[in-house]
């Protein structure tokens, strides 16, 4: 027998003997068969690139970020004195340089990862470059890449920083005209919305040329006023003036943050340059600077330099014409040009943040593109929700949908026997009630757990579109005091992007008849590094996951769970959804999820519908392996099905659900399956010294033991806690199950534990089911009972 023939035997033995030779694990066909969704090349950028803890922290938690570019240091002649990341700090925003390290696209390299790549060696990387770069990367070639203005920008707005500053643009080189010599800065901005300070392009170039270009690739051009008045010019880098008039002016930093604001809301795709002239005392005459131009610049055209050299030599010949006055003032340039890239990215948290921000101001801003709309006027009092937004963290984030729910109840008729109707019929209009609220499971579940939290510390991290619907939740959801802040709204840009919305049709009853769901903006769209910022800003005591995101998206978000210490609860949403928790291995046959005791997922709330399809998922992609038995054979369980029936009934046991949780206990440890009239089924596997395996009030429910001292796995609790009370008139079935999590999931924050908690959970869904809301907005009548069972021990 061949070791997969036998592991299959074991496999075949262990089901039959919990299932009462009813619930088989047949052998499946081990390959995925589900078909990959289309994802959005943003998704697939994002998943390269590495973005430091500070940033995404300032990302997630709306703190000004200015993006530095890495040639300055890697390629530049400045010296290793400039000091940018401290000046940026020292106005007040947070400093990323941007990269490639060691083949990696980096967003916030540390002073000592720059130095390596200076020390090792780097190439220059514009956007044609990184490509190459990072491809490399990915086959084991790992080089350094120095990122230009083109390249910076890219990295910036793949991470969501919307501001950099930088020492001076390129353009287009004098005769380009003819050699077609412009630099890919200029398309960049022409497709690359980063509003970048500069000190205008480099003053050699063809400034009138440049300017031209620029205007026809819709890029808006606007040079501080600096203290000048009267008709400015755009500057010429090392020069204050040029001869040239700028096509707009800006007077401050507020000016530019807001045009920077309205470019996104008006989802321009262009970016933005925002010219500084040099400092008055640093700047060299205009008369000066065009007398060394000129002399450098013939001089390069007779030596035949052009191209990548043409450059490096006009600048070399113009330190030597100006005695060396020139590298001092581009010192200085760049100096000024990121202290004022760092006030105008303080002016736009403020203006996004709806007015003056304090320093622990925090809002979701890293969505791009497409931001959140917000007031943008001043008010003498900040409201609840605003209030709790200056916290960056939350005791519970839940990652999951929010969508616009109509609820369908069919208002009854005669059959063709003269009898009352319950159910609508098909292929017919029917009569109905119909009803318009916010749901989606995960707004649910956040929402039950900010009622009944006396703090209020959660969050929920969800997407909208750019549409009605979107504009309905946001308000919708402020309105409520749920904190919105890791609400992403796309734009048109993004193909399916329409919010989220379903439409259930229920019989006169209220029992649902069939339902239709568009979700596709979870599924068709994937952010991960915004997922794991999220994540890191918020430190959550625990992670509700929802099945509505991709497979992908899942793992990602119980991954980035995990790395920041959060516990992690899945909510399945569906049958079909809840398979996606049970994905097929990664390349190299490596699980998904992670087996107890470092378990990936720590709680699950599945129906019985969900707990089966998750069980087919696990057993047709063989979780059920070697390691698996080793977990599972610490149970020491033979002949349970009496035990089953004890602690449930013959009917449930009948069903396989005690078998089910059984198998899947050693991925899920703890497994509530909500049986709806039948009550709530708490499976769970404890480790040794838990207060229940000692408790003899407990110990009915102790399933079984382990007696051969393992260091990890003490016993199995299963329990079968009945309704606490009947609902005869049932108002709607919508969001009863995310309401009874999300109340769960609030005491656990709390400190409480499952074993007390599922009544007061029970509880608030009946109150849901007595509802026309998903939740009910009764629930916060019961933070007095929830804070009672948190403290029972």
């Amino acid at each position: 027998m061949t070791a997969r023939q036998h592991l299959l035997s074991r496999a075949h033995h262990v089901s039959s003997a919990l299932l009462g030779s009813r619930l088989k694990c047949a052998r499946q066909p081990c390959f995925n068969t589900v078909q990959r969704r289309l994802r959005s090349t943003d998704s697939q950028l994002a998943s390269l690139l590495k973005v430091s803890p500070e940033v995404a922290d300032a990302l997630a938690t709306n703190k000004p970020v200015v993006a530095l570019e890495s040639t300055i240091y890697t390629h530049g002649a400045l010296g290793d004195d400039l000091y940018l990341e401290d000046i940026v700090r020292r106005n007040g925003a947070v400093p990323a340089v941007c990269g490639i390290l060691a083949g990696v696209p980096t967003v916030g390299l540390s002073t000592e990862e720059v130095a390596r790549m200076v020390h090792e060696g780097a190439k220059k990387a514009s956007r044609r470059d990184l490509a190459y770069l990072v491809g490399k990367g990915l086959t084991g070639t790992k080089i350094h890449g120095g990122t230009t203005i083109s390249g910076t920008m890219v990295l910036s707005r793949l991470a969501g920083i919307r501001v950099f500053g930088t020492g001076g643009l390129g353009g287009v080189h004098k005769g380009g005209e003819n050699s077609m010599d412009v630099s890919a800065d200029l398309t960049e901005l022409g497709r690359t919305r980063v509003a970048v300070v500069s000190s205008g392009c480099k003053g050699f170039l063809d400034i009138p040329r440049t300017l031209e270009f620029l205007e026809t690739q819709g890029v808006l051009v606007s040079t501080f006023a600096d203290g000048q008045q009267g008709n400015i010019d755009f500057p010429a880098f090392w020069a204050r003036e040029s001869g040239i008039k700028s096509p707009s002016v800006l007077q401050n930093e507020a000016e530019a943050a807001a045009m920077i604001y309205a470019q996104e809301q008006l989802n321009i795709e262009t970016g933005l340059l925002l010219a500084n002239p040099i400092p008055e005392e640093h700047a060299i005459s205009r008369q000066d600077m065009e007398h060394a131009i000129s002399v450098a610049v013939g001089e390069a055209d007779e030596k035949g330099f052009s191209g990548a050299e043409n450059t490096p030599y006009i600048l070399r010949r113009i330190r030597e014409l100006t005695e060396g006055r020139s590298v001092p003032a581009n010192k200085y340039l760049v100096q000024a040009n990121v202290a004022r890239a760092a006030k105008v990215a303080v002016e736009l948290s403020k203006l996004m943040d709806g007015g003056s921000r304090s320093s622990q101001a925090a809002a979701f801003t890293i969505q791009s593109p497409g931001i959140r709309k917000v007031k943008v006027e001043n008010k003498p009092e900040p409201s609840k929700v605003t209030q709790q937004q200056q916290s960056n963290t939350a005791d519970i984030l839940v990652a999951g949908s929010v969508a616009l729910d109509l609820s369908c109840d069919y208002a009854g008729g005669v059959d063709a026997q003269g009898n009352k109707a319950v159910s609508p019929l098909a292929h017919v209009s029917n009569p109905s009630h119909i009803t318009q609220s916010v749901g989606g499971v995960g707004h649910n579940v956040a929402l039950a757990a900010h009622k009944v939290s006396e703090d209020g510390k959660v969050r929920l991290c969800s997407m909208v579109g750019d549409d009605i619907a979107g504009a309905t939740i946001l308000a919708n959801l402020e309105s409520s005091g749920l904190d919105t802040t890791c609400i992403r709204k796309l734009g048109r840009e993004y193909p399916s992007t329409r919010t989220a919305q379903y439409v259930a049709v229920n019989d006169a009853d209220r029992n649902l008849v069939m339902a239709m769901a568009d979700m596709a903006i979870f599924s068709n769209h994937s952010f991960p590094t915004y997922w794991n910022s999220a994540v890191a800003a918020t430190k959550p005591k625990w992670l509700v996951v929802d099945g509505n995101w991709a497979e992908a998206d899942i793992q990602t978000w119980i991954e980035a769970g995990r790395k920041h210490g959060a516990r992690v609860a899945f909510e399945p949403v569906s049958a079909a959804k809840s398979e996606r928790l049970f994905a097929a291995p990664k390349q190299g046959g490596q699980l998904p999820l992670r087996l107890f005791p470092n378990a990936s997922v720590d709680l699950a709330s599945p129906n019985q519908y969900e707990l089966s399809a998750m069980h087919s998922a696990a057993t047709r992609n063989e979780y059920f392996t070697h390691s698996w038995f080793e977990v599972i054979d610490t149970f020491g369980m033979h002949g349970s099905r009496d035990k089953f029936v004890r602690l449930t009934s013959a009917e449930i046991t009948d069903m396989g659900l005690p078998q089910q949780n059984i198998q899947l206990l050693p991925y899920i440890p703890t497994i509530i399956t909500k049986l709806g009239a039948k009550g709530a089924l708490v499976t769970m596997l404890l480790k040794p010294g838990d207060p229940l395996l000692k408790d003899s009030h407990h110990a009915p429910y102790i399933l079984a033991r382990n007696y051969d001292d393992h260091p990890h796995v003490g016993g199995v609790y299963m329990r079968l806690f009945p309704p606490v009370e009947t609902v005869k008139e049932v108002v709607s079935v919508n969001g009863v199950g995310d309401t009874f999590l999300g109340v769960l999931v609030a005491g656990l924050a709390m400190g409480g534990r499952v074993e007390n908690l599922v009544d007061v959970a029970q509880r608030a869904a009946c109150l849901s089911l007595r509802s026309h809301e998903s939740v009910s907005m009764e629930l916060a009548g019961l933070k007095g009972e929830l804070r009672l069972a948190v403290e029972r021990e």
